[in-house]
């Protein structure tokens, strides 16, 4: 039995989905408000609780021989505490109940994006080592997190990271997802820095499936990038725009110009306590190359990726599938 956190989000309703079909017993950690209505259909065992309830993960782990810890609170903007409360803390009482518990195995899902922004020409591996920046609340508790994580290899606990990439895929709608397909589907046209920045996506199932290469084939100990190949946004967007068979005709937006624009929206959000369309948090994924280096993952995991366009491809149809013309 392999029990799941965070399953009913972006991430863990794919991996919940791709597992299932694979055969393996699951049992997802749902918060007790939560609709889970999607995993039932995937006869996934339901266990109501959350990761910042010490005893409900306690409970939740009983019986479950691996655990994949996807929980995690995801957001370009907003004050610290949510981040601190379920990245760190909220991984530590999944890491205490999995120690007890005497797990096989413990994959922490993590991000590339915890190594920070790096100099032109870096090309980001697993031992590239976390930087000063990233400075906005996400990236700073997953690096924390991380560290967290790794800490109970010396208390004996079996734990691999996965480092994934840009996720973009079915039952998105936020960050990649809506920057390059969403807002494109909804003809707002922008490109910045003439799309020449480069970018690190990672198609969800191919999360999935390195998760599941992780459980079999890992090593203890290891950290290891799961990220498909490295594009500039201008080859992404000429792709979507060509499966979508419309115009790859985009407005370029100079750097200067955007943080400008981007420095109203965070004074309007300042008033509004509501995220702004584009957070200053962005910036360092926009405007600094992202060239990741998944070849461990590949030789030890035998881990496969996509290209963009199969990813781009099924991503479409899946809008398509729910309403949106493609």
């Amino acid at each position: 039995m392999i029990l799941i956190t965070g399953a009913t989000g972006f991430l863990g309703q794919n991996v919940c989905e791709y597992l299932s079909n694979q055969g393996y017993q699951l049992r997802a950690l749902v918060r007790p408000t939560t609709d889970a209505s999607f995993l039932e259909g995937l006869n996934v065992d339901i266990a109501r609780g959350d990761v910042l309830d010490a005893a409900s993960v306690q409970s939740a782990i009983q019986g479950c021989e691996y655990v994949v810890h996807a929980a995690a609170y995801f957001r370009l903007w907003g004050p610290p505490e949510p981040f601190i409360k379920t990245n760190v803390e909220g991984t530590r009482n999944v890491l205490d109940a999995a120690l007890a518990a005497g797990v096989k195995r413990f994959i922490h899902i993590s991000t590339i994006i915890v190594v920070g922004p790096q100099k032109p020409g870096t090309i980001i591996t697993e031992q590239t080592p976390h930087g000063p920046y990233p400075s906005d609340n996400y990236a700073k508790t997953k690096s924390e997190g991380e560290c967290l994580v790794h800490s109970y290899l010396d208390k004996g606990l079996p734990v691999i990271t996965l480092r994934l990439g840009a996720l973009y895929g079915p039952y998105g709608h936020y960050a990649f997802n809506r920057l390059f397909f969403e807002e494109f589907l909804y003809n707002w046209r922008v490109e910045v820095h003439k799309g020449r920045h480069i970018i690190f996506p990672c198609y969800v199932e191919d999360a999935a499936k390195g998760i599941e290469a992780a459980l079999n084939r890992g090593r203890i100990g290891e950290i290891y990038n799961i990220s498909d190949k490295s594009i500039s946004h201008r080859e992404a967007n000429a792709i979507i725009s060509h499966l979508a068979r419309r115009s790859s005709w985009r407005i370029n937006i100079p750097r200067w110009l955007m943080l400008q624009f981007v420095k109203i929206l965070e004074l309007i959000a300042f008033f509004t306590k509501r995220e702004p369309f584009y957070p200053k948090n962005l910036e360092p994924y926009v405007f600094y190359d992202w060239v990741v280096d998944s070849s461990k993952a590949q030789d030890e995991l035998s881990f496969t990726p996509s290209t963009f366009t199969e990813g781009a491809q099924r991503t479409l149809e899946w809008y398509r599938s729910i309403g949106y013309k493609v």
